[in-house]
C-alpha cells in the first residue's frame, strides 16, 4: 500500500496543508515542537482512529477551530481510496470513504495500515502492565478490525459492572450485610458477570492467538539485531487462566475467578477479574527485561517488536504496511540504525522524523523525499508538494 496524498485542515499546528509523496521514503525536518510528530499523527491516526498522545478530539482540533480534518489518498494492490476523518472540538467524529460517510467507525479501519515507532514506545518494556495491552491491542486492530468493535464491548461492560460494584460497596460501608442489599442488584450483578465473562473470552482468545503468531517473529528478529547472542521469550500472562482455547472454557475459567474473587471486589468496589488485568512479559536469556535488561537491550527488544509487527501485518493484509519513524534514530546505536534501515530498504512506505539529516547515511538521504516543517507549515524540496 502507499500514501499518495494528505492534506491537514485545522489539524493541531496545521491551518491548511497538503502533501504529495513521491518517494518510497519521505525523511521530515525541523526543530522540535514544529509539528513533525503531529504528520505522523495524522498518518496513525487514519489507520488506528486513536493516537498514543491524546484521548480528546479537541486536542487534535487547531487552537479555537470547531472543526479539523484528515484527508488522503491511499493506493492498494487493487484499488485507491480517498481517506476522510472530521474531528470536532465539541461532538462526535465522523469518517468518510470516497465522500460517502461510513455509519460505523469500524468500517474505516483496514483501510490503511501502518505501524508507528517513537522514543515513547520504550515504554513497551519499562512501562506499566496497561501500555503492554494498548500495544497488543492497536496490532489486532491493524489485523482484525472487528477487534475494536469487540475490545468497545468489553469495555462498556467493565464501566457497568464497575458502577454496580461501586454501589455494592457503599451499601457494606453504610453497615449493611451482603445478606441485606437487595436481591434485584445480585441478580444484576450476576448478568454482568456473564457478559463480562463473554466479551473477556472474546479478547483473551484474540490476544493469545496474536501472540503466538508475533513471537516467532519477533525472536528471529531479536536474534538477529543481537547477533544471535540473547534469546528473547514473549509469553501473555492473562488474568485468567484456562487450558483449552475454546469460548466456553475460557467464559467458566473467568466466571470460575470471579466467584473466588467476589469478596474483594465487593470490598474494592472494581473488577479485578478480566483482560483489562492481562500482562505480557518480555525476558532475555530467562530474565525479565522490564527489570534487569539494560537500555540497549530493550532498545533492541523494542526493535525486534516493531519489525515483526511490519512483518505480521504484511503477512495478514498481503500488502506492506507504512512504516512511521518519530525522531527514533536518535534513540537507536548505530548498529541498530542500521539493522532498521536495512530491514525498510524499499520494502515498505517511510515517513521518518528528524531534528537533522546527518544521522543518515548519504545514500539513503540521496533516494529520499526531503520536506522541512516550520511553524505548522511544509517547506516543499521539490514542486510535487504544495503547501497553500
Amino acid at each position: 500500500m502507499y500514501l499518495e496524498t494528505l492534506h491537514l485542515t485545522r489539524f493541531r499546528n496545521y491551518l491548511n496543508c497538503s502533501v504529495k509523496f513521491n518517494a518510497q521514503k519521505t525523511i521530515i525536518v525541523g526543530n522540535n515542537a514544529q509539528g513533525k510528530s503531529n504528520l505522523l499523527e495524522a498518518v496513525e491516526l487514519l489507520a488506528t482512529l486513536k493516537t498514543h498522545r491524546t484521548a480528546k478530539d479537541q486536542d487534535l482540533v487547531f487552537q479555537n477551530a470547531s472543526v479539523g480534518q484528515i484527508e488522503a489518498v491511499v493506493k492498494r494492490l487493487y484499488s485507491q481510496s480517498q481517506l476522510t476523518l472530521t474531528l470536532r472540538h465539541k461532538g462526535r467524529r465522523t469518517v468518510a470513504v470516497n465522500h460517502e460517510s461510513l455509519r460505523r467507525q469500524i468500517d474505516f479501519l483496514g483501510r490503511l495500515n501502518a505501524v508507528a515507532f517513537s522514543s515513547l514506545d520504550l515504554d513497551l518494556v519499562r512501562g506499566s502492565p496497561d501500555r503492554r495491552r494498548n500495544w497488543l491491542d492497536a496490532l489486532l486492530v491493524q489485523i482484525e478490525p472487528i477487534y475494536a468493535y469487540i475490545l468497545q464491548e468489553y469495555n462498556k461492560v467493565l464501566r457497568q459492572r464497575n458502577a454496580l460494584l461501586k454501589t455494592i460497596r457503599k451499601s457494606l460501608d453504610n453497615g449493611e450485610t451482603s445478606s441485606a442489599v437487595d436481591n434485584a442488584t445480585w441478580e444484576q450483578l450476576a448478568l454482568w458477570d456473564a457478559q463480562l465473562a463473554a466479551n473477556g473470552s472474546r479478547v483473551m482468545r484474540r490476544r493469545a492467538r496474536v501472540l503466538e503468531r508475533l513471537a516467532p517473529i519477533a525472536q528471529k528478529w531479536h536474534q538477529q539485531i543481537s547477533n544471535q547472542t540473547e534469546q528473547l521469550a514473549i509469553a501473555y500472562a492473562p488474568n485468567v487462566s484456562w487450558l483449552d482455547n475454546n469460548p466456553e472454557q475460557v467464559q467458566q475459567a473467568i466466571l470460575d475467578r470471579i466467584k473466588r474473587r467476589q469478596a474483594a471486589e465487593q470490598n474494592l468496589g472494581t473488577t479485578v477479574v478480566g483482560p483489562h488485568r492481562d500482562e505480557v512479559e518480555f525476558s532475555i536469556d530467562e530474565t525479565p527485561a522490564r527489570s534487569y535488561g539494560s537500555q540497549g537491550q530493550q532498545r533492541t527488544l523494542v526493535l525486534a517488536l516493531k519489525l515483526a509487527e511490519l512483518e505480521l501485518i504484511e503477512n495478514v493484509v498481503g500488502e506492506p504496511p507504512l512504516l512511521l519513524l518519530d525522531d527514533v534514530l536518535a534513540e537507536l546505536d548505530l548498529n541498530r540504525q542500521n539493522q532498521l534501515l536495512e530491514a525498510i530498504e524499499d520494502r515498505f512506505q517511510t515517513i521518518i522524523t528528524t531534528t537533522h539529516l546527518s544521522s543518515f547515511d548519504q545514500q539513503w538521504v540521496q533516494s529520499s523525499q526531503i520536506l522541512t516543517v516550520e511553524k505548522g507549515e511544509i517547506i516543499p524540496s521539490s514542486t510535487s508538494i504544495d503547501t497553500p
